[in-house]
């Protein structure tokens, strides 16, 4: 037993992040009687062969991915070049930049949604589709030069150096080298960008105006009633999730033996 605590300690830690999720599915396949979907009825599978059955769901489902999408996109193309000029170059204010990017980490969500909100509307911008796609890339950059900060910092400089040795242009040394190398950091940070997209609320709800993110649908269908497919849609989410990381793992595993 003292030998496997640490085993076990992980374990049950793994199970307590892991229930809500089991709870989450577990309810996917429930027929309540009324409008709230948080007492067990009995066993249907309505709501999965209907995951749209509820109005507006399915379109604010695509509106959240499609952001989330576009926000990857721009934080992920900011931030990587953010970080290879904060890890590689020398400039002033360089320490200033750094302490800057990471505010939006330490600060809570309700400030940067409230700062944001503030800016829009004191540029005369109407709230809509651009301005949550503008505030998640604000929100969402932070974490991707972190993630691509911290591996191009521990590349090896000789890799570049000796492919510059073989006549590699820059270009080719950054296609052939320097990418493939930085290429782990910058999908944990593009993969990091679209879950905090996604999942995003605060940030949302103080920019979106008439826009109606799945996250605020949500809150919204909390009001008056739960849905059975708002949990098919996060129990095909985690699954989605968890299919990915096993594939990735499945990857690298194959990989390293070769």
């Amino acid at each position: 037993m003292r030998r496997n605590l640490v085993v076990l300690a992980g374990l049950a830690t793994l199970g307590y992040l892991i229930l809500p999720n089991a709870v989450v599915t577990v309810f996917s396949f429930n027929k309540p009687n009324g409008r709230f979907n948080y007492e067990w009825q009995r066993f249907s599978t309505d709501a999965w062969t209907d995951p749209c059955g509820v109005a507006d769901l399915c379109g604010s489902l695509s509106l959240s991915l499609e952001i989330a999408f576009w926000s990857t996109v721009g934080a992920t193309v900011l931030g990587t070049m953010i970080a290879f000029a904060l890890a590689r170059y020398r400039f002033r204010a360089r320490s200033s930049v750094s302490t800057l990017l990471f505010l939006p980490m330490a600060m809570p969500e309700v400030v940067m949604a409230a700062s944001l909100a503030t800016l829009f509307l004191n540029m005369g911008v109407t709230f809509g589709f651009w301005t949550v796609l503008i505030a998640h890339i604000m929100f969402c950059l932070s974490f991707v030069v972190t993630a691509v900060k911290a591996r191009v910092m521990s590349m090896d400089p000789r890799l570049e150096q000796a492919a510059q040795d073989l006549y590699a242009t820059p270009l080719q040394t950054f296609l052939r080298v320097t990418l493939p190398i930085a290429a782990p950091g910058i999908a944990a940070g593009a993969l990091l960008a679209f879950a905090l997209s996604f999942d995003d609320f605060i940030i949302t709800n103080f920019n979106a105006g008439s826009t109606v993110t799945f996250p605020m649908f949500v809150w919204g269908a909390a009001q008056r009633g739960t849905p059975v497919q708002i949990n098919v849609i996060g129990t095909a989410m985690f699954g989605i999730a968890v299919l990915c990381v096993l594939v990735g793992q499945l990857v690298g595993g194959r990989r390293k033996r070769s």
